[in-house]
């Protein structure tokens, strides 16, 4: 009895220490592991006790599970102004300023705000054991949107069905704004009203893009969905067309002129904007002069120019799947800019003097005149590389050699190796794909990529280092933060559960050759797809900003880029940062070039999901033309919707919904990264092999379903899988029909 009042009263004082704890951590989140810390307990049944008394008071309402496992308290205000999420699914809600929390707004209570509107909210009472709900009140601030989709021409009416994810609804569009769009047209269209009482928003033509499933429209079209855009104003291509090349005496006689030292670009077989060359020249002491020299698109395109402000605005050239499109007009990226051979170039550029070993013994950056001796594509300079024979083999020869030392000092130095296999398609005339190739990195590539970090971590040193007793100037960087410490400690626990050993503290350099180790002893073994996708995935994404933090992955304590200029507008930033503060000038205003920072990083990462999405849409159409095909796959995601499988034979990636793994009730385990069958106890983990079938493929909504095939449940037909799902439909509308009958047998008596 003592000891069942002690206990008592030990669970008594616990609970006091939780509440408070959550008392005092306002608009923060917490879970068990958190609290149980912070209240100073350790025990797994102390723990035990904190999780479950969290989880009893988010029944009861008295907090707020924002996520599995993790909590807040409820300290919401009555009103609220926030950014509208919509989904076509119809889980609407509002992220508000106050704590970036999702609240759950019902469609009725939306006033038909679009995906990124602002908005003002009411807080509806919290109902015990459910979701806080938020009321539309006022739409503060629209956010200018279009939608992409197919036309639908009827005789009175027309009308566009969305391909859309944040919008369920059709789009009505009257007869007189149709811009000549007929019944199949691929087309945009701005919504200009959605009267409160209707169901459909009506809207206007922007753009007809062509014929639904014609390659150019589908193309242009995933553009359009990311707010990218997919041809260049008028206005545009004509000043572009103006520049002339203008390397005249006085513009030479201004640089350090170095077309006589050999020189040569190395760039993929396709390339037409080659920004960046090579030149080397052996020095009267033995060591080699080294020149990177990177396109000077600064001297033609002039701040605040129509050329620049197109630039500023697009960020970055987009790489989709069949083409570019490039950031500046081919006048001038594949033109006046490109270092292309036996022709004269205005260059910016980092020398480096070298030894034969690799190591820099100085370094200047200039502004140059150089002139390309060759154009070797990756290939011919990998066979060059591997033979000894070729032009320019001594030279390029020696340049692979000190690529590889410095490449070797930056894994030393703590560098993550990360060695990704990139899809690429054969596309015919038609741009259908015919056949699928992997792009991979070999000796060529790692010798342009070894000289262009070099060059950028020089720059950015060179900068960012300010001399004593002065601060540094303002400039661009290009970053990347340490991982995330929940998915690193994740990742290193269940990399001990394959008898791997990974630190998860100590400096960063330690963490990251721990990660190589782990990386390299994985290679070729079953648990590799699982552990080296997780290790990317503890990874934060790379970002500009003028906040130097140094760069993580790579091990550089200052990083930027310089070596893109034709491509990627932060490296023309860099340009004229550098043009500036070498002649002596002062530092540029912070706040406005962390503006175009975030911009340039908003835009990039567009730029990476409408090149994903290309890619996606080629997979689809390629394996449409497979269905019902079987393939060999690993496990590369886990939801609770379902597994994604990437095929090993082309890395084409599909879903295997939930619904289709009809052998168990599959439970999502996060931690995980699992499903597990409740009856069977079966699980499916990400990194696992699996054999998978071609079930569905959807051109519109970029879709592949797969069905997971074994010895126990033998590759289905489509057939089989259509009479599945009639027969699936056919009992639930029996089930219905029984319901039904059974309510109306109730109400008679």
């Amino acid at each position: 009895m003592a000891r069942s009042t002690k206990a008592k009263l030990q669970q008594k004082q616990l609970r006091e220490a939780v509440d408070k704890y959550i008392a005092g951590q306002n608009n923060g989140t917490f879970n068990y592991k958190q609290v149980s810390h912070a209240v100073g307990v350790d025990q797994p049944a102390h723990h035990r006790a904190v999780a479950l008394y969290l989880a009893e008071l988010a029944f009861d309402g008295d907090i707020i599970e924002v996520a599995p496992g993790k909590y807040k308290t409820p300290q919401r205000t009555v009103s609220a102004e926030g950014v509208f999420v919509r989904r076509s699914n119809g889980k609407n809600s509002v992220i508000t300023d106050e704590d970036g929390e999702p609240l759950f707004v019902a469609e009725r209570n939306s006033m038909h705000a679009l995906n990124g509107d602002r908005v003002r909210v009411a807080v509806a009472a919290r109902v015990k054991g459910k979701e806080p709900e938020a009321i539309v009140t006022e739409i503060i601030e629209k956010k200018d949107q279009t939608f992409i989709g197919t036309l639908q021409v009827d005789k009175y009416f027309a009308y566009l069905l969305t391909d859309s994810k944040y919008l369920a609804s059709d789009i009505f569009i009257p007869k007189g704004k149709l811009k000549g769009g007929k019944t199949g047209d691929k087309a945009i269209v701005r919504i200009t009203h959605w009267p409160e009482d209707a169901k459909n928003p009506q809207g206007e033509i922007v753009d007809i893009l062509g014929k639904a499933g014609e390659n150019n429209a589908e193309i242009h079209a995933i553009l359009a969905e990311f707010g990218l855009p997919y041809k260049y104003p008028e206005a545009v291509e004509k000043a572009a067309e103006k520049i002339d090349a203008g390397i005249t005496p006085e513009v030479v006689a201004a640089r350090e002129d170095m077309r006589d030292v050999t020189t040569f670009t190395i760039d993929p077989k396709d390339a037409k904007d080659f920004d960046d060359a090579l030149s080397i020249r052996t020095l009267p002491n033995g060591n080699y002069e080294v020149g990177v020299h990177i396109a000077d698109v600064t001297h033609y395109v002039r701040p605040d120019t129509i050329l620049d402000r197109e630039a500023r605005s697009r960020a970055t050239s987009v790489y989709l799947v069949d083409r570019v499109v490039p950031m500046l007009p081919e006048h001038l990226s594949n033109g006046i800019c490109s270092l292309r051979p036996d022709e004269d170039k205005l260059t910016f550029s980092c020398i480096f003097e070298m030894t034969p070993a690799g190591k820099v013994v100085n370094s200047r950056i200039a502004r140059t005149v150089t002139r390309s001796n060759r154009r070797f594509t990756y290939e011919e300079a990998q066979e060059v590389i591997e033979t000894g024979k070729g032009d320019y083999a001594e030279e390029i020869l020696a340049l692979d050699s000190m690529a590889k030392i410095l490449r070797k000092e930056r894994y030393d130095n703590g560098s993550v190796e990360f060695d990704r296999v990139e899809v690429r398609f054969d596309i015919d005339e038609n741009g259908h794909p015919t056949s699928v190739f992997f792009k991979e990195s070999k000796d060529a590539n790692k010798l342009i990529e070894e000289f262009m970090l070099l060059a950028n971590k020089t720059v950015a040193a060179t900068i960012g280092i300010a001399p004593k007793k002065k601060k540094a100037k303002a400039f661009v960087y290009r970053v990347h933060d340490q991982p995330d410490p929940s998915k690193l400690a994740d990742l290193a626990t269940l990399s001990r559960t394959f008898g791997y050993k990974l630190k998860t503290t100590g400096k960063p350099a330690e963490i990251n050759r721990s990660i190589n180790r782990m990386l390299v002893d994985v290679k070729g073994k079953g648990e590799e797809n699982f552990l080296s996708t997780l290790a990317i995935r503890s990874m934060a994404k790379a970002i500009y900003t003028t906040t130097n933090i140094g760069h993580y992955g790579l091990g550089f304590d200052y990083y930027t880029h310089f070596t893109s200029p034709i491509r990627r507008y932060p490296d023309m930033m860099v340009h004229r940062l550098l043009e500036r503060y070498l002649a002596g000038g002062r530092s540029v205003n912070v706040e406005k070039l962390e503006e175009q920072c975030k911009h340039s990083s908003d835009m990039e990462q567009l730029a990476a999901n409408a090149e994903r999405a290309s890619i996606k849409y080629k997979q689809v159409e390629y394996m449409n033309d497979r269905l019902g095909q079987v393939f060999s796959g690993v496990i590369s995601g886990v939801t609770e919707w379902g597994l994604y499988v990437e095929l090993d034979e082309n890395k084409c990636e599909g879903l295997v919904p939930m619904r289709d793994l009809a052998d168990d009730f599959y439970d999502f385990d996060q931690a995980n990264y699992c499903l597990v069958g409740r009856k069977h106890n079966n699980r499916y983990r990400l990194g696992d092999l699996v054999q998978v079938q071609v079930a569905r493929c959807n051109l519109e909504k970029k879709q592949l379903d797969f069905v997971i095939v074994d010895e126990k449940h033998p590759a289905r037909s489509l057939d089989t899988l259509g009479e599945g799902k009639a027969a699936a439909k056919a009992a639930s509308e029996g089930r219905k029909e029984k319901k039904s009958r059974q309510g109306k047998g109730r109400r008679k008596k």
